[in-house]
């Protein structure tokens, strides 16, 4: 396309439904639907009209009456695909985030509310497009490009359908106010984790330990199987194993021990950082420039509040 189509396109955007950010649900209603003649579309008028006058010119009533009944097929293309399109209602939409460069699917959840089915409707979010089919669960992913961390603003998201001929297209624009969250891109073949660790004591105490820790009486709601029956024979009273479980060492991401690196370096570094230590199972603690200490923890909800937090740093042009 062209750059002044581009502009153009742009302009008639600013005049259409919605022109604002809109929270969902939302509810597609005829004010809300577009419908312009496709190239094909254009193409037919132009033959319709021709057959049209040449019926006139040449008298001839079966050739008109046929030009008629094409004229109002087309009509009744027109109206099917606005129908398509009336009645829709967008339920959702979620992403899980990833890193920055890939691809970031975009879950989006549609219901129709005069229960009729749609079919051949398409989503196009800039470049990105994808199929939409409300014969069963009504859901699309539409696979959205990431350049940047932070918070990804949608921009307009059309949805769109061509049938039931191809002569026409009928669209519509839903706009999210929902902003999706993505993550740093972590430094690829970056150096192992940081010898520093917190100070965490030897082991702790776990009923589903390795070691046995030392025999205590027992105690109602004790397990069946941690009674030391011949302990117990001897002593003639019940004793039960208390086991124990060796800590294994926290690791320190600490962003100030990354001074010698570019600030957008030290994100991607310390995002590594995090991954590995879930590969590896590592207890971790990220502390980051005027936050509170996160962790330290290991699982998915503590690899996405660190990363999240990575991602949510200031740019580095913005950045002190």
């Amino acid at each position: 396309m062209g750059a002044w189509r581009q502009r153009l396109w742009r302009r008639l955007q600013a005049w259409a439904r919605p022109r604002t950010h809109e929270s969902l649900p939302v509810a597609i209603d005829r004010k809300r639907v577009y419908v312009l003649p496709t190239p094909f579309g254009l193409f037919f008028a132009l033959l319709l009209a021709a057959m049209g006058l040449g019926a006139l010119n040449y008298n001839n009533n079966p050739a008109l009456l046929l030009a008629l009944l094409l004229a109002g097929t087309a009509m009744a293309s027109l109206i099917t695909a606005h129908l398509q399109l009336s009645g829709l209602r967008i339920d959702a939409l979620s992403a899980e985030p990833v890193a920055a460069g890939e691809p970031l699917l975009l879950k989006l959840s549609a219901s129709a509310r005069d229960g009729r089915r749609r079919r051949g409707l398409s989503l196009r979010h800039g470049e990105a497009a994808s199929a939409l089919s409300l014969d069963d669960l009504g859901e699309a992913l539409l696979p959205l490009p990431t350049e940047r961390r932070g918070w990804l603003d949608l921009e307009r998201i059309r949805i769109s359908t061509q049938r039931p001929l191809g002569l026409a297209i009928a669209w519509s624009w839903i706009w999210p106010e929902q902003a999706l969250l993505v993550y740093p891109a972590p430094e690829t073949q970056g150096p192992p984790l940081p010898t520093q660790i917190s100070d965490t004591g030897a082991a702790r105490l776990n009923p589903a330990g390795d070691d046995v820790h030392h025999l205590r009486n027992y105690r109602r709601g004790d397990p069946q199987r941690a009674v030391a029956w011949k302990p117990s024979a001897r002593r003639d009273t019940l004793l039960v194993r208390e086991y124990e479980q060796p800590r294994s060492a926290e690791v320190i991401l600490d962003w100030q021990s990354l001074a010698p690196l570019a600030y957008e370096h030290r994100i991607r570094r310390l995002a590594h950082w995090v991954d590995q230590a879930e590969r590896e199972n590592r207890r971790y603690q990220l502390r980051l420039p005027g936050q509170p200490a996160l962790g330290p923890g290991q699982g998915p909800a503590h690899r996405h509040a660190c990363l999240r937090a990575l991602a949510l740093l200031p740019h580095a042009d913005g950045a002190r």
